[in-house]
């Protein structure tokens, strides 16, 4: 794969931009559990190679097991999620495909038993932004890094 362009050079306002709105979301007071199922989920839908890399290394970072890592492709199936990460799950399949579920009452009400109004906004405005990222890498074929294989003992 080769990339298409540089968007970090192309418009470097445009990309200004994109970052402010990254600030608010690190900053917006989100659990960061919540932050990493939310971009790592959404990634994943988007099939962001990039980003997927990216978002495994952070939540591995930030101590989250392999096993809720690794599950979150199968969440449907997978026990490892609790009640409210479920929840956020599904509110994040829907409004990363919404063009094909319109965003069904039944996903909003199931977060909203978990969240207030203002963390909807806050997880809403945060899938948004992992969907702008998504779009940029895909869309011009970002590489995600090669790390180099681990020796056998």
């Amino acid at each position: 794969m080769h990339p298409r362009l540089d968007f970090h050079k192309a418009a470097p306002e445009a990309l200004k931009a994109v970052l402010q709105l990254e600030t608010y979301v690190q900053n917006s007071g989100l659990d960061r559990r919540f932050i990493h199922l939310i971009k790592l989920r959404a990634s994943q839908i988007n099939g962001c190679a990039y980003c997927v890399d990216m978002h495994v290394k952070e939540s591995r970072h930030d101590g989250l097991s392999e096993q809720w890592i690794n599950l979150m492709s199968v969440w449907r199936e997978a026990g490892v999620y609790d009640a409210r990460e479920r929840a956020l799950l599904g509110w994040v399949d829907a409004v990363t495909n919404v063009a094909q579920t319109g965003i069904p009452d039944a996903d909003f009400e199931a977060l909203r038993a978990h969240f207030s109004d203002e963390d909807i906004m806050k997880i809403t405005v945060t899938i948004g932004m992992i969907n702008t990222w998504n779009r940029l890498a895909v869309g011009f074929r970002s590489p995600h890094p090669i790390d180099q294989p681990a020796e056998a003992a």
